[in-house]
């Protein structure tokens, strides 16, 4: 299904999704990003963001994101939005992973599964967009909104896997030189076999593949596919309860921006056995490559200002390998930061062992 049916609104807020590719790919082409189009740091700033718009205007704002993101905009959803607070009308668009008797990723099952009753406990009315969906019916959905979104309320599309279709195409790239999975090899070929917390996405199963080259194995590492942003506060409080241990945090700056308050306990904790690694390609290159803000801000002086008593940003192999060396033999909370290129191998897997395995054998480990 096309995406005419979204021209009469002027005001898009969201967190990209690999289902809704078709979508963020008409955005960037369509509106850029500025006024029109902004991309969140989370699924609630979003809501937040399109509040303001239609305090502002009086118009209905849509945001769109993954299912994984619904439960960052309880709050904001039940608490402002709804029409027994505030009254501000919303529409979603939600692509929906998981999807029951639809083959996905551990991370994904259960929250497809609670995708539609937990919108529907927050009082917001549904409509599922499928291959076989019209236009026709959409706009139909949407003049039948009409009385709710004028009540207030909010309403949301759930989209299933290859509903949307779009044809332009977007070339997402930046300038950097290093490609990711190098640099999780540089970082292993360190770390050796001290404990390492990964992010959500590529990053995760690049290093699966990495351990498996390497006939590591995996009990090192533990893979947190999904909880986007929490990765850092995974891996304090590891370091805090395993104090003889390095801890090494590989983390995104996706990751990092959707939750980074998690930076500022850090730095006050200052655990002198943890290391944060932020991989920086200035993208949310696992669901698609769509911009984050981090290519613009000092994340050195982010993590500074949060209280890490070391903090630096390296854009060459050269560079980075004396600071994983310097990290290895020291002991101090580090933040490195690493430039990174957007892109990665087009057969790249996915772990084989399962969520609880992965996460028994992290534990016998430690």
């Amino acid at each position: 299904m096309k995406l005419d049916f979204l021209k009469e609104f002027e005001f898009f807020a969201g967190v990209p999704d690999s289902q809704l590719r078709p979508l963020c790919d008409w955005l960037i082409n369509e509106y850029g990003i500025g006024k029109q189009h902004k991309i969140a740091a989370n699924e609630g700033n979003a809501v937040a963001l399109a509040a303001g718009y239609h305090l502002a205007t009086g118009k209905v704002p849509v945001v769109y994101m993954q299912n994984s993101g619904e439960g960052n905009i309880i709050n904001p959803v039940a608490s402002l939005m709804n029409d027994k607070v505030y009254g501000i009308p919303c529409v979603f668009i939600i692509g929906w992973r998981g999807e029951p008797g639809i083959h996905d990723e551990p991370q994904h099952i259960y929250q497809g599964e609670v995708t539609v009753k937990l919108l529907e406990d927050m009082d917001i009315r549904t409509f599922i967009i499928g291959k076989d969906t019209t236009e026709q019916e959409v706009k139909a959905q949407l003049q039948a909104w009409k009385l709710l979104l004028d009540a207030g309320k909010q309403v949301a599309f759930i989209v299933r896997k290859g509903a949307l279709q779009y044809d332009g195409k977007v070339k997402y790239q930046n300038d950097n030189q290093m490609c990711r999975e190098e640099i999780i090899e540089h970082i292993v070929a360190v770390s050796d076999t001290d404990p390492v917390v990964s992010t959500t996405g590529k990053a995760s199963r690049e290093l699966f593949e990495i351990r498996e080259a390497n006939n590591q194995g995996h009990s090192h590492d533990f893979l947190t596919v999904g909880s986007m942003g929490h990765s850092s506060s995974i891996a304090l409080q590891i370091a805090c309860e395993k104090k003889d241990k390095k801890i090494w945090c590989i983390d995104g700056d996706g990751a990092v921006l959707m939750h980074m308050g998690a930076m500022a306990l850090v730095g006050s904790e200052k655990p002198e056995n943890l290391v944060h690694i932020v991989i920086n390609n200035g993208a949310h290159e696992t669901v698609g490559g769509m911009p984050t803000v981090a290519a613009n801000i000092d994340l050195v002086k982010i993590a500074e200002g949060c209280g890490y008593p070391y903090a630096v940003s390296v854009d060459t192999f050269e560079a980075l390998d004396k600071e994983l060396k310097l990290a290895k033999e020291n002991s101090g909370l580090r933040l490195i930061e690493v430039k990174c290129s957007i892109g990665a191998r087009d057969d790249l897997g996915r772990p084989t062992t399962t969520a609880k395995e992965n996460k028994e054998n992290f534990m016998n480990s430690l």
